[in-house]
């Protein structure tokens, strides 16, 4: 609990660095924050203390997950140092308030033991993501994904909300405990009306969230439109986040009616997996493909909510963190790339691993990590998805997700066949030590999990 006051009084004292124009010290502030929230954050391991009459409880789980949380964030703001260096203070001091005050909602949303902080936190999330969405003012595009975002994250809320009211019509409780023992008490509860529309709402609703099809159709003009780096902020931290709660309501409350709503769940497992690798495939610019790509990720990760094995959770939150090293390395580069050359296309890649070693290098190893190719991080993450969906029996699904993998490798693999080409006019880019970092760890991090990974998976 510490750890979720000290960064929200984080945020708060960055959104007045502007005001007091604290210059370049903002940033470094607000990491420094960060640093300190994460190491409170594990000094409350093992102890599961509860607060606010039980809403919240921070267990191993929620400090596994507010881990890769507050990591993501951190490796995105030091992007920052090179990404907004040439914005007046004044504004940039507001764009790293909103993307800890994100963090907070994140932070929220894997901890809730109740339903109504459950909906606190996605709104604390979801409310400065739409403004970040829209930072780049003097940008259509910008403009117009902040627009998209708001509606149809407003819509869905308002599903998720409805659930949450009909689940408590239904058993007369918000707390998590409460709704287990009344559902589990009573057998029949799955011919109950307010009880299936209620969780099937709240199923749409984090469907939306994690952009599984077919809620997806808001992602890839949002993830295109919005300032790059906000766009790896959101394939990140609110995935990560999302599942979180996903996996911790489904999963604790709603196991014994898994009749219900695994049929449909797996549905749009096995439709996530094909329209975000399909559609991948026909993408010329990187950041769109990143968007489809991110999309096909999160139907890797529907199969963990479905196994509900003991693993389950392991393999979730082993998957949620190597996912998020991959991709920040990954937009990392397509923000250096695209400052350079004003274009996203593959094509700009060319000529990337003579010119620019160490860009080619994150490349090569994030695109790899992402397709699932041994000894890398990315690897080991779908297999442990595989083996923990096998063994609650939907050997179909992992089937499906194989074929997928291999459909997804060709789209990653012609990325890194981009860097390899040859282009004399490609130009060195320059980059500050912070973001050079940056890119050194998310690679070496990809590497050393592939080759080391029983630490995160023995975490929780």
């Amino acid at each position: 609990m510490t750890a979720l006051i000290v960064i929200s009084l984080v945020g708060i004292a960055t959104l007045f660095g502007g005001v007091f124009n604290w210059k370049g010290k903002t940033l470094w502030f607000a990491v420094a924050g960060i640093i300190a929230t994460l190491v409170l954050n594990f000094m409350d391991w093992n102890t599961g203390y509860s607060y606010f009459n039980q809403m919240v409880k921070f267990d191993n789980y929620a400090l596994a997950f507010n881990g890769i949380l507050l990591t993501s964030t951190l490796l995105i703001m030091l992007l920052c140092s090179h990404h907004y260096r040439n914005v007046a203070q004044n504004m940039i001091a507001d764009i790293y308030g909103l993307i800890i005050f994100t963090l907070v909602g994140g932070m929220l949303m894997t901890s809730y033991s109740n339903l109504t902080m459950l909906f606190l936190g996605i709104e604390i999330l979801s409310i400065p993501l739409y403004i970040l969405a829209g930072s780049n003012r003097a940008d259509s595009k910008s403009n117009e994904s902040a627009m998209k975002y708001f509606l149809m994250g407003s819509f869905a809320s308002g599903f998720l909300l409805f659930g949450i009211a009909l689940l408590f019509g239904a058993t007369g409780s918000f707390h998590l405990e409460g709704i287990k023992t009344f559902l589990s008490n009573n057998p029949s509860s799955a011919n109950n009306s307010m009880v299936a529309v209620g969780i099937l709402m709240l199923m749409v609703g984090f469907l939306f969230k994690v952009a599984a099809v077919p809620f997806h159709f808001w992602a890839p003009d949002v993830y295109e439109g919005a300032p790059t780096l906000i766009t790896g902020f959101m394939a990140t931290v609110v995935k990560t986040a999302g599942f979180a709660a996903f996996y911790r309501l489904f999963s604790y409350c709603f196991a014994d009616l898994s009749g219900l709503w695994v049929p449909l769940l797996s549905i749009a497992a096995v439709l996530t997996l094909f329209v975000g690798n399909i559609t991948a495939l026909y993408q010329k610019g990187i950041k769109r493909l990143l968007a489809y790509s991110s999309i096909s990720h999160a139907g890797y990760l529907i199969l963990a909510v479905l196994a509900m094995q003991d693993q389950s959770d392991s393999a979730l939150l082993f998957y949620t963190a190597v996912y998020s090293v991959s991709t920040i390395c990954a937009f990392a580069v397509l923000i250096a790339i695209k400052e350079v050359t004003g274009t996203d296309s593959i094509e700009s890649l060319h000529g990337m691993a003579r010119k620019n070693p160490l860009l080619g290098i994150a490349t090569t190893i994030a695109f790899l990590s992402l397709a699932g190719i041994p000894p890398l991080a990315g690897f080991f993450a779908k297999y442990f998805i595989f083996v923990t969906a096998m063994k609650s029996g939907y050997g179909w699904l992992v089937l499906i997700a194989v074929i997928n993998s291999l459909i997804g490798a060709y789209y990653y693999l012609r990325v890194i066949n981009s860097v390899f080409t040859k282009n004399e006019q490609a130009e060195k880019i320059e980059l500050n030590w912070a973001y050079n970092l940056v890119l050194i760890l998310t690679a070496l991090l990809s590497l050393a999990i592939g080759i080391a990974p029983d630490f995160l998976v023995n975490l929780i």
